[in-house]
């Protein structure tokens, strides 16, 4: 017997993306859905920056700043940027925050949906497809500047290693190797990764990189919120290996930082790359 209390749709046989049966049911509840009168509206939200992720033997990290801008003001300065969407997958934001935060949880949802009805979970390449289809479905606020550019994160259990997937904003897809940056100080971040990154670092030389990775961004980029001591404001780090994903708690990555600030009063650059034949600094 059919429940009066809902409707058809809601009782027929689907399809295993959530956000194919909403575009078909209530499309206005997407995050591109929405009509935006003409013109340029990026200035109006608040924009999340910057995200560093790297793998590790048997994992992978991801951290980003606190720091939320809009224009040359700071808009929030503890706005949260890494979610977990899964036990083995978790996005990191940059861009208009409250779209990229509605997006997220979207995606999140698709992926609950689809265990729920296939009875089995999506493969690392699926997940990164399925936010690519989201991103995509976003372009038309994109044009007006309400961009969104996630950095995907996962570990690959059949593969046995973590994986990184970055997008551009028609949902381009691109998988990363070792390491990677997005949001406006990705380029300083990057730089730092690039000096610092080595392939067998263990996972709490993994979380210092990253957290020195932020710091540079921060001294260069004024959208890019550093480590606050005063308020003891702290970026956000989410670790996954073949046990799971987790969150480090603040008082972890707070000692972390501290360390990394000590090590900068005497070397405020940060560390030095070694080179053939010099000395490791």
């Amino acid at each position: 017997m059919n429940d009066p209390r809902l409707p058809p749709a809601y009782l027929r046989p689907g399809v295993s993306s959530f956000s194919e049966f909403l575009a078909g049911q209530s499309p206005d509840l997407l995050p591109g859905g929405r009509a935006l009168p003409a013109g340029q509206a990026g200035d109006l939200a608040p924009h999340g920056t910057t995200i560093v992720a790297l793998t590790f033997p048997g994992g992978v990290v991801l951290a980003g700043d606190r720091r939320a801008t809009m224009g040359n003001i700071i808009a929030q300065r503890d706005i949260e940027k890494v979610f977990a969407t899964d036990e083995f997958t978790a996005v990191g934001i940059a861009g208009t925050a409250g779209i990229a935060v509605e997006l997220v949880r979207l995606f999140g949802v698709e992926l609950e949906h689809y265990e729920k009805i296939e009875g089995t979970t999506l493969s690392m390449d699926g997940k990164a497809n399925r936010l690519s289809a989201l991103i995509r479905g976003n372009l038309a606020l994109a044009m007006q500047g309400l961009a969104v550019v996630p950095l995907l994160v996962g570990y690959d259990v059949p593969a046995g290693a973590g994986r990184i997937f970055s997008y551009d904003v028609t949902g381009g897809r691109y998988e990363e190797t070792g390491f990677h940056s997005v949001g406006s100080g990705s380029l300083f971040a990057r730089g730092a990764l690039k000096k610092l990154y080595r392939s067998d670092m263990r996972e709490d030389e993994a979380v210092m990189t990253a957290i020195q990775a932020l710091y540079d961004a921060a001294d260069d980029d004024s959208a890019t919120g550093g480590p606050d001591v005063t308020r003891r404001i702290f970026p956000i780090v989410h670790v996954i290996t073949n046990e799971g994903g987790r969150s480090l708690p603040e008082a972890t990555v707070a000692e972390v930082a501290d360390r990394m600030i000590a090590a900068r009063m005497s070397r405020p650059d940060g560390p030095l790359a070694g080179l053939p034949g010099g000395p490791v600094a």
